[in-house]
């Protein structure tokens, strides 16, 4: 809402046509881009920029000037990736989702500078000039890894803190997954079959968004497994769902999601 008023409040003069459109939500706006609307991805773009300014200087915690610093373009790029790959049926704001594209593409930017930082002219060690500056490679490496190993945890922070927010229109917490999780390997792929069938199904989908229910008896008869099992395994069936339909890389390694697991609708043994 605060981005729509500020958006409204940079505009000096407003056509009726724009006025109309000022009254779709960003979600509608996409979809007339995708339609092929390319005038009107311009002027999305243009309008939010002081919001991508804001979530590239907030991600780098400085000022960022849009006319010299390159993550400015980066985060421009990427807010017009969000465009092409934002669906609608994932449950998830555009405007979040797209703050998730421009870090994600922010902190890919950091890790090729780093790689690049890694080369070190041998001549810079050589040097006895004492202007020159001397690098300890053990000490650079170390201060890259320990880097490194923040941006990875701040970026699954804020995955977690996306998903959890999903979750709790459910009634579910993050930290209850640790407690609903499957402990076999069989039991997970089950779930997961059931999950990835749920996605399948786009109108049971939406209707688990919309009423915020598992499609039990749909899902039973879909998948051959007994109402018990879905209704005892409700939770995790939601989660996985969501995971798996939103942008969560890391909570598919922390649900145990991979490929292996995928496809599998037949129930495990207990």
């Amino acid at each position: 809402m605060l981005l729509v008023l500020f958006k409204r409040f940079l505009r000096n003069t407003v056509s009726a046509e724009a006025a109309e459109e000022d009254k779709l939500t960003p979600e509608q706006k996409i979809a007339r881009i995708r339609d092929g609307d390319e005038l009107l991805r311009e002027q999305f773009i243009a309008d939010y920029k002081p919001y991508i300014m804001k979530v590239t200087s907030r991600f780098c915690k400085r000022y960022i000037d849009p006319s010299r610093d390159d993550e400015f373009s980066i985060a421009l790029l990427a807010f017009n990736e969000a465009i092409n790959q934002f669906s609608s049926h994932a449950g998830k704001s555009f405007i979040g989702f797209s703050e998730t594209v421009i870090r994600r593409r922010l902190i890919d930017h950091v890790r090729k500078e780093q790689r690049h930082s890694k080369v070190v002219p041998y001549s810079m060690f050589d040097s006895e000039e004492e202007e020159q500056p001397q690098y300890n490679s053990v000490e650079t490496k170390q201060a890259m890894f320990a880097f490194e190993m923040k941006r990875t945890e701040d970026e699954r922070r804020v995955e977690i803190g996306e998903l959890n927010n999903e979750l709790d229109r459910f009634g579910i917490s993050f930290a209850e997954l640790v407690e609903v999780s499957p402990k076999h390997a069989d039991s997970r792929r089950l779930l997961i079959g059931i999950a990835q069938t749920l996605l399948g199904e786009e109108p049971l989908f939406d209707s688990l968004r919309q009423s915020g229910k598992l499609p039990v008896k749909e899902l039973t008869e879909l998948c051959g497994v007994s109402r018990k099992t879905v209704e005892r395994n409700r939770k995790y069936i939601i989660a996985i769902s969501l995971v798996i339909s939103g942008p969560y890389p890391y909570m598919h390694d922390y649900l145990h999601i991979s490929e292996d697991h995928m496809g599998s609708n037949k129930e495990a043994s207990k």
